[in-house]
């Protein structure tokens, strides 16, 4: 193994040993992850609060949950243990996401996370810790929807529902980025200058009837649409997109994922629609660097909401992303 020098035998972590509400999270001193064959070991610098944390906090996470856990499904970081065939090395910047992590083994609500080699960016940024955490899971999530999900080239035009959210705003630069033009929506019409500071052409307000609107802005209907709103609004949506344009259902920010009595006859004719669930593999190292590199270059948007320092204050990063009152993504800055 390449290792770090001096790695301490315990650390700090934020175990959910009873599900509940913030104060479930309870700051505890627990061992050190040991790492297995094929795994490496990261020491934790930020990472990024997810709705699907705060499902594992309620105890209303997938099955393959069990408790006690640390939550945490992305983190950056730097290498302190890794196998020698890996090619990482001990002090390297990195990320990760997903894989499990947080559901089915420890995640990176702690000083120390252990992950499979193969979830793992290297990465190189002069970019600080606490942007950087903001972006593994939402630009995964909103560069596989785009790609995957979509298969968005340049010059089509994209409907993004739900377009405040971390993902949405992600979404919103790097479809940009690619060429797209971008229509995004927000329940409430003072967030207008959100998506646009995103790189948005035409905020939305959204108050669950939007496909006429979309319509006048783009006659025939738009090319794309990811849907990040859920199930509720998933008709609407695909009543913007013309024939052969694409939906891909990636989210459901309001809460509702299933159709009661759904019938395929419901999909407008010629209009397809796809889903969206990947893994870090979906998002190529050199894309990641490719997204850093603009981001400090001014070219995209890191969707930080607020930096919360320490481990202590995760609670408050919960209780900030459940409030929805600030547009993107709530970081927890590691100073342990």
């Amino acid at each position: 193994m390449n290792e770090a020098a001096a790695t301490p035998t315990t650390m700090r972590a934020v175990v959910v040993s009873e599900t509940g509400g913030p104060e479930a999270l309870r700051v505890a001193t627990v061992p050190v992850p040991e790492v297995r064959p094929g795994w490496a070991r990261i020491e934790v610098k930020a990472f990024g609060v997810n709705e699907s944390e705060v499902l594992t906090r309620k105890g209303e996470s997938d099955p393959e949950v069990t408790y006690p856990r640390i939550p945490g499904i992305e983190g950056v970081g730097i290498i302190d243990l890794a196998p020698p065939d890996s090619g990482l090395r001990p002090g390297q910047p990195v990320a990760t996401m997903m894989g499990g992590m947080g559901r089915s083994f420890d995640g990176s609500y702690a000083q120390y996370v252990t992950v499979p080699v193969g979830q793992i960016l290297p990465f190189e940024t002069e970019l600080p810790w606490e942007v950087v955490g903001a972006l593994p899971e939402v630009f995964q999530t909103a560069y596989g929807s785009l790609t995957a999900g979509l298969g968005l080239t340049a010059g089509q035009t994209l409907l993004i529902r739900g377009g405040t959210s971390a993902v949405g705003l992600s979404a919103a630069t790097l479809a940009k980025d690619l060429g797209a033009t971008v229509l995004s929506t927000s329940r409430s019409p003072d967030r207008a200058g959100d998506l646009r500071a995103a790189g948005v052409d035409h905020p939305l307000a959204d108050d669950g009837a939007i496909a006429l609107r979309v319509r006048e802005l783009v006659p025939g209907g738009v090319d794309a649409a990811l849907e990040l709103v859920g199930a509720s609004v998933l008709a609407d949506t695909l009543r913007a997109v013309r024939p052969q344009g694409t939906v891909c259902f990636t989210g459901a920010l309001a809460g509702q994922w299933t159709i009661r009595d759904f019938s395929p006859f419901m999909l407008p004719d010629r209009v397809r629609l796809t889903s969206y669930g990947g893994e870090a593999a979906d998002l190529p190292a050199q894309v990641f660097q490719r997204q850093l590199r603009a981001i400090a270059e001014g070219r995209l948007q890191a969707p930080l909401a607020k930096v919360h320092r320490g481990l202590d204050r995760v609670r408050d990063a919960h209780a900030g992303l459940e409030a929805g009152t600030t547009p993107g993504k709530h970081v927890v800055l590691l100073d342990d």
